[in-house]
């Protein structure tokens, strides 16, 4: 998670809060195809390939702070 920009952090924490990425982009005052791209980076640096696996990183980096 340390990999993340602050805002890939920010639509990662809400995506593991179970919002949409519509939902994601109403929440930040920015477009969908913002979020994706935003996903797309996010799970490049994570290393991992589903949504899923954004919310158990998540989960396991908020345990370990």
């Amino acid at each position: 998670m340390d990999k993340l920009t602050p805002r890939e952090y920010q639509v990662a924490m809400l995506v593991a809060r179970g919002l949409s990425n519509k939902q994601v982009a109403h929440q930040l005052g920015i477009s969908c195809g913002t979020v994706k791209l935003h996903m797309h980076h996010i799970m490049e640096k994570l290393g991992v390939k589903r949504r899923y696996a954004i919310i158990l990183m998540t989960m396991m980096h908020d345990s370990s702070a």
